[in-house]
């Protein structure tokens, strides 16, 4: 029986009886999850890629189940964080952010900062309790919030994995205080491309599976990685207005 779960003597004065209270002892299963997690950080900054059902392990067990439904894959966020690296970024925003998983890949793979952007309480809370157990509270943070609410935060690259739609996480997690209506999701996708529209010239955007709307024509496709579940691309930011001539023969151009 762990300390943490043993019946405290009669005979133990009162103040070791607070001492014993406040001692926190981690259980044998406590700890052996943060080896694992420490394990599974150092197998990713070594370059190597887990399984989802590898680090989905260490979500809460309703968030594990929808994990294949709503958050990144480890091999998409690797991917994204790789690139970021390569182009020495260093700050990422993640536009619903979730749980946390693309921003703990993208922080153990690559030496950006990344800020989760996230309007479900439970699910900020969730994603800031991962950070802790894979020791990344000085390089990973989330902000609780509405998109359009609050000022996004400013970055070098913003991430968006479909970000905008009616999701079910578990009874645990809703939330009343979350509009889930056409209405809101438009006003969402047109926030993110006001965002970029306004965002410097040298901007990133990274998405995986698109985000709902349609990027400004003034970014150029960098990368793409087609061999993952859904599309990957990178693009950045070249010019403040589309060229006149791109944009009379391909009226759609800019990305989804």
């Amino acid at each position: 029986m762990s300390l943490s779960a043993a019946r405290p003597s009669p005979h133990i004065t009162m103040p070791h009886r607070a001492m014993f209270r406040n001692h926190h002892v981690p259980s044998d299963a406590a700890e052996a999850r943060r080896l694992a997690a420490l394990d599974m950080a150092a197998a990713l900054r070594a370059g190597r890629c887990p399984t989802d059902r590898a680090f989905d392990r260490f979500l809460p067990d309703d968030l594990r189940g929808v994990s294949g439904h709503y958050w990144t894959p480890v091999a998409a966020a690797k991917r994204a964080a790789e690139w970021l690296n390569d182009l020495k970024i260093r700050t990422v925003v993640d536009i619903g952010s979730g749980a946390g998983k693309f921003c703990v890949v993208a922080a153990l793979v690559g030496q950006c900062r990344v800020t989760g952007l996230e309007q479900r309480r439970s699910l900020v809370a969730s994603a800031r309790a991962l950070v802790q157990l894979f020791e990344l509270r000085d390089r990973v943070s989330f902000v609780h919030g509405a998109l359009g609410a609050m000022a996004t935060p400013s970055a070098d690259a913003y991430y968006l994995y479909n970000p905008f739609g009616h999701y079910f996480f578990g009874p645990d997690h809703a939330d009343p205080s979350v509009e889930s209506s056409v209405t809101r999701q438009a006003q969402d996708v047109a926030t993110v491309e006001a965002l970029l529209r306004q965002a410097p010239i040298g901007t990133y955007v990274v998405t995986y599976n698109g985000f709902g709307g349609r990027g400004p024509a003034t970014y150029t496709l960098i990368r793409v990685d087609d061999t993952l579940p859904n599309p990957l691309t990178l693009w950045r930011k070249e010019r403040n207005t589309p060229r006149r001539d791109l944009v009379r023969r391909r009226p759609s151009l800019g990305f989804v």
